[in-house]
């Protein structure tokens, strides 16, 4: 008997140990894994110099509330700013994170609506999950929040048509983690950022996911060349431990005065400890070789000879396998499982693989092959 919620379709083994790139069960087990906790663990288990930093800290003192200085949360702020026009508010979780961003657009522009995409996700919340482009995570919900607007992605057109007097806001992901691994178009990006600027309106981008190394560089905005008005990150952030943030320009501080908005654990001692190693560990030479490995983890991939697979996408280590339609994704990780391997679904019947940023070519090659010996059981 469980006392749990049936919320989540929980695997029968438990996950009891970690270290670098395996994770262990509770049956013993090691599996090497293309998950990391679905994109939280980008830079592994059992890392001693965040094990260090938490124990650390944790001898100090755990929490203090947020009205008093916090030179920790002004470290790792200046960390993920560098020397960009940003200022931070931090928060638990991606959910949390965006929640953040949508208010700060409502209050900063003084307008309501929000236009973002079909097959979103920005988080589970009622703010996020309205925001989210998916009917099957809102079904049973209703009412939503209202004015939130949403259009088709990589669709200059549909957002063109949209867009009224009182659009707050655009908020989008790079890459659609889950609704499919879907990279957005450089071009229509261009065009998205140029119709902000031409009627008033914020851009939000959610970097929950893409975030803190995941695509070869710190933020995925980063390869796109623009700067948003608004984004939000979590995940890898705090490499397990829970931590949002939700980074605006300078010019929009008025909005978040205070009382305005605020987090009784945001920004807690613990969290920040471990994010200002996590922000030490992806040094351009760490960036540069995670987007290495991701050269090596697509050519190796594209190597799969399947008649099963309809497309590889991605960017970093951020990668989908579009599988068949009559394929089932779940056979497909059952059977890694079996042979070793951790890996997720996205979409309708997309194969997800989040591996962590300091995995090895050897590692992710072995990966691959595993990913080929179970595809080609079902050739």
């Amino acid at each position: 008997m469980s006392y749990l919620f049936s919320n989540y379709a929980r695997k029968a083994f438990e996950i009891v140990s970690g270290q670098d790139c395996y994770v262990t069960d509770n049956q013993g087990k090691t599996y090497l894994d293309f998950t990391s906790g679905i994109g939280v663990m980008n830079v592994g288990y059992n890392q001693p110099q965040l094990n260090d930093a938490l124990m650390k800290q944790a001898a100090e003192i755990w929490h203090t509330p947020n009205l008093y200085h916090n030179q920790l949360q002004e470290k790792v702020a200046q960390q993920l700013a560098r020397d960009l026009d940003y200022l931070a508010f931090f928060c638990n979780s991606g959910a949390e994170a965006n929640e953040a961003a949508i208010k700060l657009a409502r209050k900063a522009t003084g307008k309501s609506e929000i236009i973002t995409f079909t097959n979103s996700f920005h988080g589970r919340t009622y703010g996020a999950m309205s925001a989210t482009g998916q009917a099957s995570i809102q079904k049973g919900f209703e009412p939503l929040v209202p004015d939130f607007i949403h259009v088709p992605y990589n669709d200059v057109e549909a957002l063109k048509a949209v867009i009224t007097e009182q659009t707050a806001a655009v908020m989008l992901e790079l890459i659609q983690g889950e609704g499919g691994v879907t990279v957005a178009d450089a071009t229509w990006i261009k065009e998205v950022v140029q119709l902000c600027h031409e009627n008033n309106m914020l851009l939000i981008v959610d970097e929950v996911q893409t975030g803190i190394g995941r695509t070869g560089s710190l933020f995925a905005f980063e390869q796109f060349g623009f700067e948003p008005d608004i984004f939000t990150l979590a995940k890898g952030l705090g490499n397990g431990f829970p931590i949002g943030a939700m980074l605006g320009k300078k010019e929009l501080t008025h909005s978040f005065g205070p009382g305005s908005h605020g987090s009784t654990f945001g920004g807690n001692k613990l969290g920040m400890a471990v994010a200002s190693e996590v922000l030490a560990m992806l040094t351009p030479d760490f960036l540069a070789q995670v987007m290495h490995k991701s050269q090596q983890l697509f050519t190796a991939l594209q190597t799969i000879d399947s008649d099963y697979i309809l497309d590889i996408r991605g960017l970093g280590f951020m990668v989908g396998i579009e599988l068949q339609a009559d394929i089932s994704v779940a056979t497909i990780l059952e059977q890694l499982e079996v042979e070793g391997l951790l890996a997720l679904r996205a979409g309708t019947n997309t194969l997800r693989l989040l591996p962590p940023l300091i995995m090895t070519e050897e590692e992710l090659l072995v990966g691959v092959e595993k990913i080929k010996k179970v595809l080609a059981k079902n050739h």
